[in-house]
């Protein structure tokens, strides 16, 4: 009976002792991740406003990320702002996108000029489109095309287009990918919805 007690108290107290050991490993790498999502937020914000350049490092994004961006806390809205020490007004404006593309949602930012109208970056991140189709929305390619397109026209949001072909001759579209039909359709879906969302406030910011 003394060696079953022995045998069972053992037992318990390597149960006890691996509980301890995994919840504390769960906690850390919960903390990690949590940071590195934080981390891809932030990079993607700085992608979308266009400031990201090919070899930067996390130390690099996460500085310019902290001087220039900025929330606007008078949007009930998510809203960056991207600020110049030597201007009054923010420089760029940027806020979320997202949206059923073909197998799930798609999350993205987009940032737009001073002027409230024209397109400064773009920036898809997140997503569960097909490889070599509808995945290439997260190529440099594909966002590339936004850049100097408008999303505003006399404070309305516009009926931006992915077309098939053409939308490097019209400002408010951008040519599609091959064989990714309905993600198209769904990031155009949800660009004009989100556009329209901001509409009110960005008209207020703009002193209409």
């Amino acid at each position: 009976m003394r060696e079953d007690a022995k045998t069972l108290t053992f037992a318990a107290i390597v149960c006890v002792s691996c509980s301890l050991l995994l919840s504390g490993t769960a906690a850390g790498l919960k903390s990690r991740q949590q940071a590195n999502e934080a981390f891809d937020v932030q990079r993607n914000i700085v992608k979308a406003f266009g400031e990201f350049k090919d070899g930067m490092t996390r130390p690099e994004i996460e500085a310019l990320y902290s001087k220039c961006v900025k929330q606007d806390e008078n949007c009930e809205l998510p809203l960056y702002l991207w600020t110049n020490e030597s201007e009054e007004k923010p420089a760029k404006y940027a806020f979320p996108i997202e949206g059923k593309g073909l197998w799930g949602d798609v999350y993205g930012y987009i940032s737009l000029e001073a002027d409230l109208q024209t397109i400064a970056g773009i920036s898809f991140y997140k997503h569960q489109e097909t490889p070599g189709l509808g995945a290439e929305i997260e190529k440099v390619w594909f966002q590339e095309q936004f850049k100097g397109d408008t999303l505003y026209a006399d404070g309305k949001a516009v009926d931006f287009r992915i077309v098939k072909s053409g939308g490097g001759s019209d400002p408010h579209a951008v040519d599609g990918i091959s064989g990714a039909t309905l993600t198209g359709k769904g990031v155009q879906a949800f660009l004009r919805e989100d556009a329209k969302a901001y509409e009110t406030y960005f008209n207020t910011v703009r002193g209409k």
